[in-house]
Parts: C-alpha cells; structure tokens; sequence
C-alpha cells in the first residue's frame, strides 16, 4: 500500500464525511486508489463512531479503530500509525483545522528533499492572546529546563515515511508527549509553514495544558533534578559559612545571634523548599511507577474494515513491545 492516512475522532461528528471526502480526493491525485484511511475513535461522546462506521462500510478504504475508551489524543494517533499499513503515513487532525490538501505539498517537499518527514508549523499560535502568552511561556519553559528542543507552533499534520513511523511506534513510554517523540526519533525532518484554521473551541482547558506541560517536563528533563542538586548544594554551603560567622562574632566579640522574625522567615522559606523538592520527586517517582506497571496504553474494542468488524482488537493494546512486534510481521506479511 503506498498511502496511509491516520487520523483521530473526538466530537468530530460534523466533520466526518467533508474530512474523508477531500482527503480522498487528495490522497487520489497522489497515489490514485492505494491508499487507506485509519480513524481511531478515542472514546468520543458524540456520533462520531456511528457516522465512520457507517463510512467505512460503504468505502473500502476506511477503517475504523475503536477504544474502549477515551485514552488521549496522542495515545489515540499512537494506536493508528501502529496499524498503518503505508509506505508513507499522512497524519491530520479530522476537524479540518488542518486542510487534507496539505498532503500534497508535504509530498512533493519530501521527495524533492529525500526527506523522511514533513511537518507543518504555524507563523503563530492560534487563539487569543492568553493562549499566545501562555504558549511562549511553556516554550521559554521548556528551553531552559528540559534536555530536549521542541520546535515551536507545531500542529499534528505530517508526512512520514515507513521507517520513521516504525522507529516512532517502537517507543515504549507510557507518560508522553507526542511532540517530544516525533523530534526523539530522529531522521531527515523538515517543516513547512501552514496556516490552521481556528473553526471549533479547542477540548484542552488551561488545567489540561498546565497538566501536560508539568508531565512533559517530568518526564524528559533530568536538568530539574540537578538544579535540586544544586540548589540544595549552594544552601548548605552558605548555612556552613553562615554558622561558621556567627561562631566565630561570638568567639571574638561576644555577640550572641538573635531575631525571632529571621528565624521565623527562615522556617517558612526552607519548609516551602522542602515541600517543593518532595512535590517534584513525587511527579517523577509517579512517572515511575506508571512506567514499570507495563500496562497496555490503549484497548482497542473493535476494528471496522470495509463493513466487516473485527474482534482482533478487543485485548490488543499497543503499548508492548511484543503487540508492536507482531505488528511488524503481520506488516511483513502483507
């Protein structure tokens, strides 16, 4: 097959049939009728199940992942490029923010490149100018404290190629940030500036944000562990200098050390150190424990070829390696 596209749906009710009508047409310019659509229903509460099911069961290309339940949207288009089939893997959000027809300049920039992906990145971030604000914030944030660059203004619309999605799918984090693993990779990337359109309320609050601002730090910076070292370090150093000084005032002038606002302010400020420390070693040792419970990160319920439904997924979930494993061969084997 020379053409997957993978996309996710959560309240993407109004968009299904537009969204599978214009990226057929353009996945038909490119490699004419070999391709295939993978939507991967991620718990959505609308109709959206119903109306891809309905889809697929009068379009041959169509396949439709569907989860147990709501796992995240990047655990969700984790789930589908693991069953994409493609010698190239397109993919895009379904709520047409991001226009299908971006397929095909991302295809003629790959080729004329040898590259093995091309992403699209935004001249600026979408929204007003809280959500701006915040973003570079996040973006100054994670400069500074995490050991890994991320590109800024990314949206989730890219062309890659089948070894880069095999490389990406082989990860095995459990607590990730899907931007982080698309740069983690590697290969031959560039971008390729787009504009995204803003045609429905984004689904993650500020809380949600905050969230995954705090997991992605978690979970790829070793930089916050140091300046802890470091921190408490520096502190202790200056508490020796600091009782050596008042040891030796005492000795030489007799001057005892007094001040019960001093010792006041240096309890509040060392206790709500102390806590701080324990509330970020608490993150990581959380991250931890989700990591060594080696549980699968998605169930698939069920899987929707063409009108016939499968029962293959209901105990698949593709967070092991073993599931990536003989998902490969099965690949091999087509």
């Amino acid at each position: 097959m020379k053409l997957s596209v993978v996309s996710t749906l959560y309240k993407s009710e109004p968009h299904i049939a537009e969204f599978c009508d214009r990226v057929s047409a353009a996945a038909r310019r490119l490699v004419g009728d070999d391709f295939e659509i993978i939507l991967v229903n991620d718990g959505s509460p609308d109709g959206s199940l119903d109306l891809a099911v309905a889809r697929s069961a009068i379009d041959r290309h169509v396949t439709v992942i569907d989860l147990s339940r709501n796992f995240g949207h990047h655990k969700a288009i984790m789930t589908g490029l693991a069953h994409a089939k493609g010698d190239r893997v397109f993919l895009i959000d379904s709520d047409l923010e991001e226009e299908p027809e971006w397929l095909l300049p991302f295809a003629d920039q790959m080729s004329d490149r040898k590259l093995d992906v091309v992403y699209g990145v935004q001249e600026s971030r979408r929204g007003g100018s809280f959500e701006r604000w915040t973003g570079a914030i996040f973006f100054s944030v994670n400069d500074w404290l995490s050991d890994f660059h991320l590109p800024r203004n990314l949206v989730i619309a890219r062309l890659m190629t089948r070894a880069y999605v095999a490389a990406l799918v082989s990860h095995q984090d459990h607590e990730f940030i899907i931007a982080h693993l698309f740069q983690l990779t590697g290969f031959r990337q560039d971008s390729q500036l787009v504009v995204k359109h803003a045609l429905s309320p984004t689904t993650y609050s500020i809380s949600r944000r905050i969230q995954m601002a705090i997991r992605y730090l978690m979970t790829t910076s070793t930089k916050i562990l140091y300046l802890i070292l470091y921190f408490g370090l520096t502190i202790s150093i200056l508490s020796v200098l600091t009782m050596a000084f008042y040891l030796i005032r005492y000795a030489v002038h007799g001057i005892g050390v007094s001040g019960f606002t001093s010792i006041i302010i240096s309890i509040w400020f060392f206790g709500g150190m102390t806590m701080l420390v324990l509330g970020l070693l608490s993150v990581y040792i959380a991250n931890i424990l989700s990591e060594t419970k080696r549980r699968p990160y998605t169930i698939i319920r069920d899987i929707h070829r063409g009108g016939a439904t499968g029962i293959e997924g209901q105990a698949d979930g593709v967070a092991t390696a073993e599931d990536r494993s003989s998902l490969r061969s099965e690949r091999a084997r087509d």
